[in-house]
């Protein structure tokens, strides 16, 4: 029989990579996103939530409960991505096979199907495939990312042999160090301490001393659950926080040199062109993250349920 559906143990391999939160949130790239990563980029997805009366997602706001995005998943791989994996691979895929490919490109997108790792499959080299698969498509935004290194690994050793071992998407804390240092939980950490949030070493476990850090910093962020859980959208927020400091250090050094040369030509004082220069990086990153502090304003007045 030709495998042409993901599998329940599938479906709950994508789920540990993905996680689940129920109320919408903001990815690393500003991309709202809520569930088992649905987003409004997919037609499939935009379809299955105006079956549901959702219309736009609404980050901090829009809700959805666990049923509801596990039928959501369901519709979604089975309209979009379940056709793209069959189209674009061999015959006689195995279900592991399946179930890899659909994780792999939920995440990627269905063009990854025409890319190398892809290609080798339907060249009958299952084994490069895999190979390719586990050493590349692994980095966000330019940088290489501990999580997406882990997961390509992850539906690599489940495509070639078949070990559903997903690693869970919600971080709790854990009584011992675990074996290795988990990349999200240090990234997570070096950030926080960053932030001026102290959650220890950055050895990567996920302590009490880190918990602790993580429900400081989810207060400090009021459309995030202060549950001390380091899941998606937390993860999301410290990505989002971490970036928007280089940007506005990158920018504001820049302005910095322009406005310099300015005022040697003009004349004019370097305390007045200091004072400009900062007024207008703080301006840079409050309308970068209006988002964010609009939702502040809002709880604060009563207006909006911290989710």
């Amino acid at each position: 029989m030709t495998i042409t559906t993901t599998s329940p143990r599938g479906r709950a391999f994508l789920r540990s990579h993905e996680g689940n939160p129920l109320t919408c949130y903001l990815d690393p790239v500003n991309v709202p996103t809520i569930g088992q990563g649905f987003t409004f980029r997919s037609k499939a997805v935009r379809a299955a939530f105006a079956k549901r009366g959702i219309t736009k997602l609404v980050p901090g706001k829009t809700k959805i409960t666990a049923e509801q995005s596990d039928a959501i998943l369901a519709e979604v791989l089975a309209e979009e991505f379940e056709p793209a994996v069959v189209r674009g691979s061999p015959d006689n895929r195995k279900q592991q096979q399946m179930d890899a490919a659909t994780s792999a490109i939920y995440n990627l997108g269905v063009g990854a199907m025409e890319w190398q790792w892809a290609k080798l499959w339907r060249a009958g080299k299952p084994a490069a495939a895999a190979d390719y698969l586990g050493s590349h498509y692994n980095t966000a935004g330019g940088k290489r990312l501990g999580g997406l290194v882990r997961r390509r690994l992850e539906e690599a050793n489940l495509f070639a042999n078949g070990i559903y071992a997903g690693t869970p998407a919600m971080k709790e804390v854990t009584p011992a160090a675990p074996a290795q240092p988990d990349p999200d939980v240090k990234e997570a950490q070096e950030i926080l301490t960053s932030k001026g949030f102290n959650p220890g070493a950055i050895d990567g476990w996920m302590g009490e001393k880190t918990r602790k850090a993580i429900i400081a910093y989810q207060k400090a962020h009021p459309h995030l659950q202060a549950d001390g859980i380091l899941g998606p959208a937390t993860l999301s927020q410290l990505r989002r926080d971490a970036a928007g400091v280089r940007e506005a250090v990158e920018k504001g050094a820049g302005s910095a040199v322009g406005s310099g040369a300015l005022a040697f030509a003009t004349g004019l004082p370097w305390g007045w062109i200091a004072l400009g220069v900062g007024i207008a990086v703080v301006a840079y990153v409050a309308y970068r993250k209006r988002d964010v502090i609009q939702r502040w304003w809002n709880t604060r007045l009563g207006r909006e349920a911290i989710a």
